[in-house]
């Protein structure tokens, strides 16, 4: 600050201004202008006793303008942004500034935003210590980091991705690597880590990813069907945490670090070739870690877990069964069509939305939580059928019970030149199928002109033609031909037996003396 009572006074001593100005270490600017301006408003040496150097600062250059309120930063705002990627104090300083240029008022400077924002920071992160329930909860993640394994072929890095469980009561640990990160992952881990764990806690604590919630929300959020189904199987509770709220399952948090240390760190120079090798080198460090000794306390993991074990709901006596749940539309053959293959619904629900539950064995369909269908899984070319009779309207099923054996059963009720034409009708076609319409209008004309007219007629087809047709024995039966009595074919006498073609006298009415 200029000491402009010291230059009034050195002045006053008849020294120069330039003797002054590297006195005070000023310029000699600043110097004359003081004293032009004091001699403009009459003030001389010595000042008044009561003259302070802020009232003769005012005094030679009037008071500042007030440049507005001083604002105070909204430090819980702060705390929650800088939890998010990429956001720094320096950001959020230029941010609340350009506020407080918007509102007129005064912002703090920097360092003291920053001094201010550390004395709320350690107020707000005091840590409360919570004493878990053996047997009460069960958390689980993803790790961020991931390992990997090598292919034998092509030598390229294949990404392992390490899920991880703990028991926050022992900290009893599971880790264990997985080439994806899918449902069927996500399920297949949670199975594994409850048979490493012989038992299931009471709650499930995940996060709030795909494959274990499909819409997050605060107060009822809305858990994936698969995932619910297995929770359900095993009878715990799933309790997803809170949208960027690590601190509800800060055990599985802590956990990740440690084990990234303890078991991907630690791996990281070693080549594996297979995810089964990888896993069991992954099992041995785990349980290096579960028996590591505490470091405050006595014991270890393992031993904690021993206490904790006795308090975990038992295991069903087979492991859940893995099963994804599809949503199909039942077509008009009362068929849906699920990896390209296609299973029949009873034909009532023509139309309707169904929900597919699909596992490696079964496809079972449900409508509005009623199965209404069940049949075993197929797998090869695309396009089977798997048809259930029942499923089937009446018309469609008596059209499918057709086959030669039930034509060829009907026909020797009838008698046995029907049942003989029946199996040469049958027998003359390629295919066995192309011959059932022929057959059903065949059996059919037993119902128009009776069975023995039919017997009759096929009798006389045969005897004509040893492939007789539908169309010849409708004829016969239309004209009547099976009701009149065969004529008896005349002896042709010895002259006409040497010529087969001669007809002989008896055909033109003739006599023997050629009259």
């Amino acid at each position: 600050m200029t000491k402009y009572r010291e230059i009034l006074r050195l002045h006053s001593q008849g020294i120069s201004n330039r003797d002054i100005a590297v006195s005070l270490e000023c310029s000699r600017n600043t110097v004359r202008g003081i004293l032009e301006k004091s001699r403009e408003l009459g003030i001389q040496w010595p000042l008044p006793n009561d003259m302070s150097d802020r009232t003769l600062k005012e005094k030679l250059f009037g008071k500042k303008p007030v440049k507005g309120v001083l604002k105070i930063p909204d430090f819980e705002y702060i705390h929650q942004e800088l939890a998010r990627s990429g956001v720094t104090l320096s950001l959020l300083w230029n941010e609340y500034c350009e506020n407080c240029r918007m509102e007129g008022s005064r912002p703090l400077m920097y360092t003291q935003f920053c001094c201010q924002y550390q004395r709320f920071a350690m107020h707000n992160k005091a840590a409360l210590h919570i004493e878990h329930k053996p047997g009460d909860r069960m958390e689980v993640d993803w790790a961020g980091d991931t390992t990997s394994i090598t292919d034998n072929i092509s030598g390229n890095r294949i990404p392992v991705y390490v899920f991880v469980a703990i028991l926050p009561c022992s900290g009893y640990s599971y880790a264990e690597g997985f080439l994806n990160q899918t449902q069927e992952s996500w399920i297949s881990a949670h199975v594994h880590t409850y048979q490493y764990f012989d038992g299931v806690t009471r709650l499930l604590i995940p996060d709030n990813l795909k494959t274990g919630v499909n819409k997050t929300d605060w107060y009822n959020p809305v858990i994936n069907k698969t995932y619910h189904e297995m929770a359900e199987y095993y009878g715990t509770a799933v309790i997803p945490t809170g949208i960027r709220k690590p601190k509800e399952k800060a055990s599985v948090e802590r956990a990740v670090g440690i084990l990234s240390t303890w078991i991907i760190a630690a791996l990281r120079n070693r080549q594996f070739f297979s995810l089964w090798e990888l896993n069991e080198a992954m099992r041995q460090k785990l349980t290096d870690f579960n028996r590591k000794p505490f470091q405050k306390k006595p014991g270890n993991r393992e031993s904690a877990f021993t206490e904790e074990h006795p308090f975990l709901i038992p295991l069903p006596t087979k492991p859940f069964e893995l099963s994804t749940w599809k949503i199909a539309t039942v077509q008009l053959n009362y068929h849906i069509a699920v990896d390209k293959i296609n299973y029949s619904v009873p034909y009532e629900y023509i139309k309707h939305k169904v929900d597919v539950r699909l596992t490696q064995r079964m496809v079972e369909i449900f409508y509005q939580g009623k199965r209404i269908a069940s049949h075993k899984r197929l797998y090869g070319h695309p396009g089977q059928y798997s048809t259930t009779l029942e499923h089937m309207p009446d018309k469609h099923r008596e059209y499918t019970q057709w086959n030669a054996e039930r034509f060829i059963r009907w026909a020797s009720d009838i008698g046995p030149f029907t049942e003989q034409t029946v199996k040469i009708n049958i027998k003359s076609r390629k295919v066995e199928e192309q011959s059932y319409k022929t057959c059903i209008a065949l059996l059919k004309l037993a119902d128009i002109y009776s069975t023995a007219r039919l017997e009759m007629a096929c009798e006389k087809a045969l005897s004509y033609s040893s492939c007789p047709s539908f169309r010849s024995i409708r004829t016969i039966l239309k004209t009547g031909s099976d009701k009149r009595k065969p004529t008896i074919p005349l002896k042709p006498n010895d002259d006409g037996i040497q010529y087969a073609f001669t007809r002989g006298e008896a055909y033109y009415g003739g006599n023997n003396d050629g009259e």
